[in-house]
């Protein structure tokens, strides 16, 4: 008997050795190391793989594989175990929270890390250019077919869920829209047609340093769009300024959702995102920073200068 407890016991301690040595050579990522996989709204690829590119130069053991799709399969990418994070234009509903507070014991984090634009373009020969809201609807909805609407997609995108709540009110789109399939889709139809309009995120024609998207400027140009908060007859571009200043009416938020409730690469990769460096590429590939405040302020000696002038006046 006393030999078989000694068998027995003798078990167990070599399956603990083996199991300890196992998990420490178990790898696991950390902010600066590691592999992990997210997936990202379309509309913003440009911007995002800006992002990766230089956290990835910045720490060569991390790899950010990201894979780029409509923003209702990002959302469900969240579900498996295999996507950890995701960057879309929404957050998270309660009841979306709650479901995840059941699965995984604790709730995903989630947070606004910029805004941009959905940007109206039209061709650089096409005629109109100048819309009101009203107009805008109008062509979405098929009301009026003298224009050949553009989307990234018919549904599923977070282009068309904006345009369908914000313009349309739930309404479906009418007959004259049209699914590029992407958003160089969008660019590249616009660019060949005249009498068409196409809706893309800002991330895809709005960086003035990239050389690719500067050659859009000879195929297309920015339509303005109706400024429903200032004077009557107002109309405006989507830039950094009318953005931030909601003079541009199609604007919306960049979120990040994190599944991860531990201090690894997905937390390591929020984090540069929301701190300067991150929110710095934002604001140069000219989307608004959510985070951090880069607007351009008077130096101590103008503010004086100022206060002096205005004393001897």
């Amino acid at each position: 008997m006393r030999i078989y407890l000694k068998i027995f016991l003798a078990c167990i301690c070599i399956t603990i050795f083996f199991f300890n040595c196992r998990n420490k050579n178990k790898a696991y990522d950390t902010p600066e190391n590691g592999k992990i996989y997210i997936s990202v709204d379309e509309s913003f690829k440009p911007v995002i793989t800006e992002q990766i590119k230089i956290y990835e130069l910045t720490y060569p053991q991390a790899h950010i594989i990201a894979s780029y799709k409509p923003e209702a399969a990002c959302f469900r990418d969240l579900q498996s175990d295999s996507t950890r994070m995701i960057i879309v234009s929404r957050g998270l509903s309660d009841d979306e929270s709650n479901y995840y507070k059941e699965k995984l014991s604790y709730k995903p984090r989630w947070d606004i890390l910029a805004y941009d634009a959905i940007d109206v373009i039209v061709n650089i020969n096409a005629k109109d250019s100048i819309f009101t809201l009203e107009q805008l609807k109008s062509y979405l909805s098929g009301t009026d077919t003298s224009k050949t609407i553009v989307l990234d997609g018919k549904n599923a995108t977070s282009t068309v869920r904006m345009l369908k709540d914000s313009l349309l009110n739930g309404k479906n789109f009418g007959k004259n829209v049209f699914a590029a399939g992407s958003s160089k889709g969008v660019v590249d139809y616009i660019s060949a047609n005249p009498n068409a309009i196409g809706f893309v995120g800002s991330s895809w024609v709005g960086d003035l340093d990239d050389p690719e998207q500067l050659g859009y400027a000879t195929k297309i140009r920015f339509a303005l769009i109706e400024c429903i908060k200032c004077e009557k007859g107002m109309f405006a571009k989507p830039s950094q300024a009318t953005i931030t200043n909601g003079d541009y009416p199609l604007f919306r938020p960049l979120y990040y959702i994190l599944k991860e409730n531990a201090s690894g690469l997905g937390t390591g990769f929020v984090n540069y995102l929301v701190l300067e460096r991150g929110q710095l590429v934002f604001r140069r590939s000219y989307l608004v920073p959510a985070k951090m405040d880069f607007s351009v302020r008077k130096s101590l000696m103008e503010s004086n200068k100022d206060l002096l002038n205005k004393q001897t006046q």
